[in-house]
């Protein structure tokens, strides 16, 4: 039974698997001062750039935080959607680890627009009101949908013109570049972006993410805070390994390319049934759409699957890089004779 709740439910590649098993062979440097980390670093700057700072942590959170905790000062906001994972899903560790205060904009398809940041830059150098100081997007969002680059680079002109800073959370960056048809970097360092949280944990691996600085002046005390946020891993190359192997055959990318391409197969095949009502666009490896209520309990018993919306019956699929056709045609079987089609 394949499970279509997350991409993080998938097992890690089986090419990660012997990356990691190459990597326990040998006695190296902690720490990071290993040949496996310089290997992915260098990987990382022939993506990004010789001039970019990268540094390895163990979670989508802790990259997050700590690409967070650089940009900001404990008398700083953020500026988020609503539903993004550092409001709704990480607990209350940005603001622990930051100080910060959040502050939450509407995004009905997850997206941010300049006007609405704007709207929310206020009181600049009143000692009384927290300062704005980074804009907080994701890539793809929390609804399945991606960011055009033209997009990121509004949200970068208002960060700009606004003396803030844009973060990009990247937990499913490879799905957006290959949603997009564009380089990495085209809609990430040359759209604007400062800093950002390059995910591998749904993309194949089994553990790790990656922060990546695209202004090393940013990066001075990143391995200061490293270190107290509790993301340095002694034994690194485990975590770098893995993202050599990602980076270096484009395995990132042909990971990516699979989970949309069946998303968007189960996306024709659902379009097929009366009852499923898409509520977001396709733009990735997730699917949001409602379902009749009586259908949906025995389905997830089936196929894992949450209901993101118990009010209104929307549900939330996500494809994973091990998602198979047969999968795919097996849930659209069952939902078809649930409903007596």
């Amino acid at each position: 039974m394949k499970s279509f709740a997350s991409d993080n439910y998938a097992g890690a590649h089986p090419d990660i698997l012997k990356a990691l098993i190459k990597a326990n062979e040998v006695h190296t440097v902690s720490y990071g001062d290993d040949p496996y980390t310089s290997q992915a670093i260098w990987h990382f700057k022939s993506i990004f750039g010789d001039d970019i700072e990268v540094f390895f942590v163990y979670n989508g959170t802790g990259a997050n935080v700590l690409g967070l905790s650089a940009l900001t000062q404990s008398f700083n906001s953020i500026l988020c959607s609503e539903c993004a994972h550092i409001n709704v899903d990480e607990s209350t560790a940005p603001e622990r680890f930051t100080g910060c205060k959040l502050v939450t904009i509407p995004a009905a398809d997850g997206k941010l627009r300049p006007q609405q940041v704007l709207d929310k830059i206020q009181r600049i150098g009143d000692q009384h009101h927290p300062q704005a100081k980074v804009i907080s997007i994701s890539q793809s969002t929390e609804f399945g949908t991606v960011y055009s680059t033209e997009e990121v680079k509004a949200l970068s002109a208002v960060a700009k013109e606004k003396g803030l800073y844009l973060h990009m959370d990247g937990s499913r960056i490879a799905n957006a570049a290959v949603s997009l048809d564009k380089e990495l970097a085209v809609f990430t360092r040359d759209a604007g972006v400062d800093v950002l949280s390059f995910g591998g944990t749904k993309n194949g691996l089994m553990f790790g993410e990656a922060v990546i600085f695209f202004k090393p002046e940013l990066a001075t005390s990143v391995k200061y805070l490293r270190k107290q946020a509790m993301q340095l891993h002694s034994k690194m190359r485990f975590i770098s390994v893995q993202f050599e192997a990602l980076l270096s055959q484009d395995l990132w990318k042909k990971n990516a390319a699979h989970s949309n391409a069946m998303a968007k197969l189960l996306e024709r095949e659902m379009k097929k049934i009366p009852e499923v009502k898409f509520t977001q666009s396709v733009d990735a490896n997730g699917l949001f759409a409602t379902l009749p209520a009586y259908v949906i309990p025995t389905l997830q018993q089936h196929f894992p699957f949450y209901v993101w919306n118990e009010k209104t019956h929307e549900v939330r699929l996500m494809c994973s890089w091990d998602t198979t056709e047969e999968d795919v045609m097996g849930f659209v079987g069952k939902l078809r004779e649930l409903l007596n089609r």
